[in-house]
């Protein structure tokens, strides 16, 4: 029996032994309308105030992007996040950060891809890098006793945005919200505490579990430390299609 997995660009073919249970997420259809989605969610964010109100004009804006190895639309989010952030704030006092955690970074080709040439040449953009601690911020220590380091374009910002989306993840629970701060613009030390044995050998750490999830439950906390102001998540089907948007409070957006 053939099985098609979405792997790299063009997918991979596997062939499994026949009447294997092969198990298919439940089929959604994408938004009609994916730029007004993303409008009116920031519109009316869950637990925070419309981003038009929220950002003022002399405002530092940080937004955290998701890197090439993960499929977030960032092309397709990103433009209406930063129309709708123009209206009040200069794209001069905006930085995009690419949250590779560990990942290499990604050349401009690939930046170009993932965001589109016009945000590549108009905007700040720049990569992570967990290892350059002159660029990292020490905030403290989790409850777990792991310290919380920090980009610090992102930690000095004046106001903070988390993008992504969400799915399961196999140790995590769930991608999104405090993932885009703890590993993505993390540095090494933290990331590797966090993904450590003692961490990831919990049986609670797994595919969509955050009750009592350690690795979660000190994602969250690291990133609390951080100071988000808003996240911009989003859900997508097997096409890669937005099926929902979920801005405001990172917790509550998305939990919701």
């Amino acid at each position: 029996m053939h099985v098609d997995l979405k792997y790299g660009n063009t997918g991979l073919n596997v062939t499994v032994p026949e009447g294997a249970a092969v198990i298919y997420p439940t089929p959604m259809r994408g938004l009609p309308d994916e730029p007004a989605a993303l409008r009116a969610a920031l519109a009316n964010p869950i637990g925070t105030v419309p981003l038009a109100r929220a950002v003022h004009p002399t405002d530092r804006v940080a937004i955290v992007f998701s890197d090439i190895t993960r499929p977030m639309p960032n092309r397709r989010v990103l433009p209406v996040l930063l129309e709708e952030l123009e209206k009040v704030v200069p794209r001069e006092q905006i930085v995009l950060i690419n949250g590779t955690g560990t990942h290499m970074a990604n050349t401009r080709q690939e930046l170009v891809e993932m965001l589109g040439p016009e945000i590549v040449d108009d905007y700040r953009v720049m990569n992570h890098n967990a290892w350059d601690t002159a660029n990292l911020v020490d905030l403290g220590r989790t409850p777990q006793g792991h310290r919380v380091l920090v980009n610090r374009a992102f930690v000095e910002a004046d106001f903070k945005i988390l993008t992504g989306f969400i799915e399961p993840h196999i140790f995590a629970g769930f991608s999104g919200g405090p993932k885009a701060v703890l590993p993505a613009v993390a540095g090494i030390e933290s990331i590797m505490d966090n993904h450590g044995f003692a961490m990831l050998s919990d049986p609670r750490a797994t595919w969509g579990n955050l009750q009592g999830n350690p690795v979660w439950e000190e994602m969250r906390a690291f990133a609390r430390m951080a100071s988000p102001d808003m996240i911009l998540n989003v859900t997508l089907n097997r096409e890669g299609q937005i099926t929902g948007v979920f801005a405001g409070d990172m917790e509550m957006a998305h939990a919701s």
